[in-house]
């Protein structure tokens, strides 16, 4: 099924929601500006490719796959996965495809037809129904979406995504098919005005400058400023794969941003690193105060060739920066219902929580099962 054309409401032009002052007094962060976290969290999660189709051919990807090439995760090999998952422990299912993937590749839209399904959204629905029926709470990332397709898949998912990566225009992105900021902006706009709990992020080293960054997390912070629904920011470093000739950006570039996001970022908005991608240890004074979902059964598909670190090595990050280290559900806690947050933990000012999640996922939140009890189990003044 091929979308609708966009309109300018679903796009938001960058220059909208940053102040050139804001920015020159965001450049002047420096790392000895801000403090280390006081605790460390990451998710427990199984990673699902759902497809790696998809519309945009950004030139450091190695996920997407041509026409003709790219994969259909069939319902038998995610219902597999999503049970090995569960079995080792996993709280979070990571879904993941590339954007429209069906607009692009014939086989694809001919093979979701097969099954029954409109579109890849209405198979991710699906998907993200089985998941929570083998015990995981769903985190999807389908990409650039309106909010009318946010509202729905809200419906089956714990929190969503997308990454923002930049406001600049880049080379990086160039092509037929260019992914262009002004979507990115319009997706978290959706979220917020959804009332999805939504993580982004920026990716550093794509041809950006020092001023793009900035920009970049200073338009995150105003999107969420109005609606309350960020709840964590990655600051991502590009890393050399077979398609891409980026150098990875020096441990002092990254320093700087992730200082400059923590800055830019309310204190209730994570700063995330992956730990499998950054220079995590040399980071954590910045500001950090998350590692991201890391899977103990599956692949990062995104980045293949950059293995997740053993949950020993995460304890050892934290045990080396003095901070304990906690694993959380894909949904941060400010946005839970209040008898699943840790005492303590303020609830987003838009709701106490019921306000954000959907009935199907407080259902599984306290369901009277093996899976509710390993949700509820990760609230510390439960265990």
């Amino acid at each position: 099924m091929v979308r609708a054309p966009e309109t300018d409401d679903e796009r938001v032009a960058p220059e909208s929601l940053v102040d050139d002052a804001a920015v020159d007094d965001l450049l002047g962060v420096t790392p000895a500006d801000v403090e280390a976290a006081p605790e460390l969290t990451f998710a427990r999660n199984v990673f699902l490719p759902l497809t790696t189709a998809c519309r945009y051919t950004c030139t450091y990807c190695s996920f997407y796959d041509v026409p003709g090439e790219a994969t259909l995760m069939s319902p038998e090999a995610v219902r597999e996965q999503l049970r090995m998952g569960a079995d080792a422990g996993c709280t979070e299912a990571l879904f993941t495809f590339g954007d429209a993937p069906d607009e692009r590749y014939t086989a694809v839209h001919d093979q979701l037809d097969e099954w029954g399904y409109d579109d890849v959204l209405d198979y991710l629905h699906d998907a993200c129904e089985m998941a929570l029926d083998e015990g995981l709470l769903p985190h999807s990332n389908p990409g650039d979406l309106r909010e009318e397709e946010l509202e729905r898949l809200a419906e089956v998912n714990a929190s969503m995504g997308v990454m923002l990566e930049t406001t600049a225009d880049v080379d990086a992105h160039a092509g037929g098919r260019r992914k262009t900021p002004e979507r990115r902006l319009g997706t978290i706009r959706a979220a917020g005005e959804a009332g999805v709990p939504f993580t982004t992020g920026i990716l550093v080293g794509i041809g950006e400058r020092r001023r793009d960054r900035a920009e970049s997390l200073l338009a995150i912070r105003e999107l969420h400023e109005r609606y309350d629904h960020v709840q964590e920011v990655i600051v991502q470093n590009v890393v050399p794969n077979e398609r891409s000739d980026f150098e990875r950006p020096s441990v002092e570039t990254m320093r700087e941003t992730v200082a400059m996001a923590r800055a830019a970022l309310p204190p209730e908005v994570s700063v995330q690193v992956p730990p499998n991608l950054s220079p995590t240890r040399e980071l954590l004074d910045c500001g950090v105060d998350d590692l991201g979902g890391v899977s103990p059964v599956t692949d990062d598909y995104i980045n293949p060739d950059y293995a997740w670190p053993a949950l020993e090595e995460l304890a050892s990050i934290a045990d080396e920066a003095g901070v304990p280290l906690r694993e959380r559900l894909p949904t941060h806690e400010r946005y839970l219902p209040a008898e699943h947050r840790r005492t303590g933990v303020d609830a987003a000012s838009r709701g106490d929580g019921a306000s954000w999640l959907r009935p199907k996922i407080r259902d599984a939140l306290g369901a009277d099962d093996d899976a509710g009890k390993r949700y509820r189990a990760l609230r510390a003044d439960l265990q």
